[in-house]
């Protein structure tokens, strides 16, 4: 990848670029880094083919700075069907998230069938124009291609995303780390409105039944709630096959610092 990506290694630690800034504090990381290496870190310690991270929540309850980062795990459980493992985001010496991942041994279909939701029919990422460089989010932080809703609109979103760079140098993306570190955009998608986002997420849940087969990650809303500056916002996921999971998160009210 030629740009820039979300952190070095030095030693045990991870070293934050400024590509990883997020949009609440000048100096404080976006939650999708955050998510992504924790995510990478599992899987990189504790993941097998055999396996499938079918569940990974994670926990945001402070904004880590542009200190170096340790991630810590630690085995819950580790049977022949199923592992859980925790991991822990450790910023400049002080806890800054958590994560816990459930990761379920892969086995053939069983017979019958089951109700599910149709899939989406939706254009494909390459048949959407792309958007113009003034109204990229993030500045280009990724790729996205938008179906159908606007982020200045009360409208229904539904979108493609691709990343745009490694989320650790020298170490490519697998399609779980693909969606670890896209899956924050459940939050602007589900409670962003007319006014722009108005809350900040403090948690995500991905739910997987596979990994993805594309770089591109499709986003559908699905479900927002809030009151009393507390939201809830549900995504559903897809890649170019069909759908692969849900994305979910809660969220505070919060203004912009600089």
């Amino acid at each position: 990848m030629a740009n820039t990506p979300f952190f070095t290694v030095k030693g045990d630690h991870y070293l934050p670029t400024e590509a990883g800034k997020g949009p609440w504090n000048a100096n404080s990381l976006h939650g999708r880094v955050i998510i992504g290496l924790l995510g990478h870190e599992i899987e990189r310690l504790h993941g097998a083919p055999e396996f499938l991270p079918a569940r990974l929540t994670v926990d945001m309850y402070r904004l880590p700075d542009m200190s170096p980062v340790e991630i810590v795990t630690r085995v819950v459980r580790e049977g022949y069907r199923i592992k859980v493992i925790d991991a822990e985001f450790i910023s400049g010496g002080v806890s800054a998230g958590r994560a816990t991942c459930q990761l379920l041994r892969k086995t053939e279909r069983p017979e019958g069938e089951v109700w599910k939701p149709p899939s989406w029919d939706v254009p494909r990422p390459e048949d959407i124009p792309p958007p113009e460089p003034r109204t990229t989010p993030m500045g280009g932080m990724w790729s996205s291609r938008l179906i159908t809703g606007g982020f200045m609109t009360g409208e229904r979103r539904r979108m493609w995303m691709a990343e745009v760079r490694e989320l650790v140098e020298g170490r490519p993306l697998t399609p779980f780390q693909r969606v670890a570190v896209a899956a924050d955009f459940a939050s602007p998608a589900a409670n962003a409105g007319d006014k722009g986002l108005k809350y900040i997420n403090s948690d995500v849940t991905i739910y997987l039944h596979r990994e993805p087969v594309s770089e591109w990650v499709g986003f559908e809303v699905t479900d927002h709630g809030d009151s009393h500056g507390v939201a809830f916002g549900e995504t559903r996921l897809y890649d170019v096959d069909g759908p692969i999971g849900m994305a979910s998160c809660c969220a505070l009210a919060q203004k912009r610092s600089t």
